[in-house]
């Protein structure tokens, strides 16, 4: 007789002996509610059993094949028509249906947070848009934020597409919406929109691993990131860090441990806190700029229809961390410096009479405090409270600076590992890209990286040279009164020479951006400006796509003269109010004044009294040149330039 062990070996021998049958399964890409490139040729692929059978059946076609010896299959299909819904069938060993198939054009959008954003960040500009978004034919898909270091992956791990509706396009990026809605309403075609961005990401970790070898330093810091130990030590180090300063912050602040109250009751003594001017930072007061914590308080009296609803409390931007009580009632915290600060207060809350808003602000290094030029209100439908002005303050606990966390997944090669390989076998029209906040430690660098970025995906995806449509960095940080350097011009400047790489087009954000904000709310002219890119290049019409570009700097008649000849003037070219502004002139020595400008047909005059003998003349040359003001009379505003005299 067989005994139990020898008949547990035989039962092992016979199972690993059968077949191993996998139901045919898809990528997330390939799934419900899907949008197929219309006029192209489309891959279907997935994976079934080695050397299955797999057939797909669409639009009254089927479409034979057999998976290989490692389970993959794919199918192409041609010649699609733009329309649906439709309806696809995948039979193997099972079979699996995909339901509400559009052919349209599809879009990968990608970059870093500017393109993220989404529409409930710029609710403000945009509620309308978002209450009436009842948009059947534009779909969005959302890639998983992930990186990878060693492999380019083949599937994204989750991922879903889904309808334009007033609840979905909340997360919606606002930028694609709007790029969506013009070109869904002008072509009256299917748009699908493939999100693939992460915030704070430079180019390098959106490129290929091969593409990186002509970066050696990239390439380099890529490869000591496939050291999966590596990853766990610094992870863990600034962890333990950031847990360190945090607990040594908790444990010392004095409005957490205050034996007779914790400073966010309403009924805190405030008699010795100072005075701070809000918006503003403390390291302008008398405290100084200090690192930890500081709380702030403010009173004010309220009649008795406050008291009977729910409101709103805005309270700008604050650097870096808040916490927020109204009447010793917590209604919310923020943990990093970006978002706006919108709060509910429900109903109940507030009194008749006195109220008090607290908030604990926890600043980890740099100037802390409250934005200037963001709103600071209470509000309900139908009163409004300012909150700007005087509050009382005082130091929680002071702290050493944090030192900054290492960003793992900003590293070189490991974006595109993650979030751009497994979109490769989708058929596109084109690509539309929002970057380079984070590479403007690097202009120079740029020239070189970015091209090298759009030629290496189109490299990958092996489709032609799609168009590459992309934003020109928005102004931001505080305006100078002089001419200055400027690493945002120069990152301009990179993005703008980058047009010489054909079926490329440039949105120009220079005049929609915030002085105090990296993410400026105005998200639909670069959607729209983007579109505009796109009716040209994608679509081949014969339309005004971009404000002036100059092209050419050459003497002129008059005394010390100079003439910027333009290109794309449209049907001319104006000043926005009643004199150009932003011109800035230099020598040979490379000094630059402000410069006198005239428009003359399709070229601009410049000259300056301080430049005897002009020979390089910028326009808006400065993180946020906000007085620039030259456009085209189709509205879109010039680009950035730094042009060198040539000979006649």
């Amino acid at each position: 007789m067989m005994n139990k062990r020898s008949a547990a070996f035989l039962f092992l021998f016979l199972f690993l002996a059968l077949p191993v049958f996998a139901q045919v399964s898809l990528p997330q890409l390939v799934s419900d509610g899907m949008v197929l490139q219309r006029d192209a040729e489309v891959k279907i692929w997935g994976w079934a059993s080695a050397d299955e059978d797999v057939t797909v059946h669409f639009l009254g076609e089927s479409h034979q094949t057999r998976a290989d010896g490692e389970g993959e299959w794919e199918i192409t299909l041609a010649r699609l028509e733009a329309g649906g819904p439709h309806e696809m069938k995948i039979e193997a060993s099972n079979t699996v249906t995909i339901e509400d198939i559009l052919i349209g054009d599809v879009w990968v959008a990608s970059g870093q947070s500017n393109i993220e954003l989404p529409m409930r960040r710029v609710a403000p500009l945009y509620q309308d848009v978002i209450d009436s978004a009842d948009y059947p034919e534009i779909r969005y898909f959302e890639v998983p934020k992930r990186y990878n270091f060693k492999t380019e992956e083949t599937d994204l791990i989750s991922g879903h597409w889904q309808r334009a509706t007033p609840e979905s396009v909340q997360e919606f990026s606002a930028v694609s919406l709007f790029f969506a809605k013009s070109i869904q309403q002008r072509y009256d075609v299917p748009v699908g929109i493939i999100l693939s961005g992460l915030g704070g990401s430079p180019a390098e970790a959106w490129i290929s691993e091969n593409a990186l070898k002509d970066f050696p330093d990239h390439y380099e810091e890529a490869q000591r990131f496939k050291d999966d130990e590596l990853i766990a030590d610094i992870e863990r180090e600034d962890q333990q860090r950031s847990d360190a300063w945090h607990d040594e912050l908790n444990q010392t602040d004095t409005g957490l441990s205050d034996p007779n109250n914790t400073w966010h009751e309403p009924d805190i003594n405030t008699e010795e806190w100072g005075s701070m001017t809000i918006p503003g930072y403390w390291a302008d007061t008398e405290t100084g700029a200090i690192n930890g914590s500081v709380w702030f308080q403010k009173k004010l009296t309220l009649d008795g229809d406050w008291a009977r609803n729910s409101a709103k409390l805005e309270l700008g931007v604050i650097v870096d961390a808040d916490s927020v009580f109204v009447n010793g009632t917590f209604v919310g915290n923020t943990t990093y410096q970006y978002p706006p600060r919108w709060y509910d207060v429900p109903q109940g809350v507030l009194t008749e009479g006195e109220n008090t808003i607290s908030v604990r602000v926890i600043n980890q290094s740099g100037k802390g405090g409250f934005i200037p030029d963001k709103p600071y209100e209470l509000t309900t439908e139908t009163d409004t409270v300012d909150l700007k002005g005087e509050w009382k303050y005082k130091v929680g606990a002071e702290m050493d600076p944090l030192p900054g966390q290492t960003f793992v997944r900003w590293k070189p090669v490991g974006l595109f590992n993650a979030m751009i390989s497994p979109l490769l076998k989708t058929s596109i029209k084109g690509v539309i890209w929002y970057q380079g906040e984070s590479n403007t430690g690097r202009p120079d660098e740029y020239r070189e990286l970015f091209p090298a970025l759009i030629n290496d995906w189109r490299q990958q995806w092996g489709i032609g040279d799609f168009p590459f449509l992309y934003v020109q960095l928005a102004n931001f940080m505080e305006p100078k009164d002089h001419p200055s350097e400027s690493n945002w011009a120069e990152l301009r400047d990179a993005q703008l020479q980058t047009l010489s790489l054909p079926n490329t087009g440039m949105a120009v954000a220079i005049d929609i951006g915030e002085w105090n904000d990296i993410h400026p709310l105005n998200k639909k002219d670069v959607g729209e400006r983007l579109a505009a890119s796109a009716f040209h290049l994608a679509y081949g019409e014969d339309v005004v796509h971009s404000g002036p570009i100059a092209s050419k700097l050459n003497t002129f008649g008059g005394e010390n003269e100079l003439a910027v000849s333009f290109e794309h003037t449209g049907s001319g070219m104006q000043v926005k109010g009643e004199v150009l502004h932003e011109f800035a002139i230099a020598g040979s020595d490379g000094k630059f004044f402000p410069a006198d400008a005239r428009i003359e047909g399709e070229r601009v005059i410049v000259q300056s009294g301080e430049v005897p003998d002009p020979k390089i003349v910028r326009y808006a040359w400065a993180d946020n040149p906000v007085n620039a003001n030259l456009y085209n009379k189709e509205g879109f505003p010039a680009t950035p330039f730094q042009l060198t005299i040539e000979k006649n």
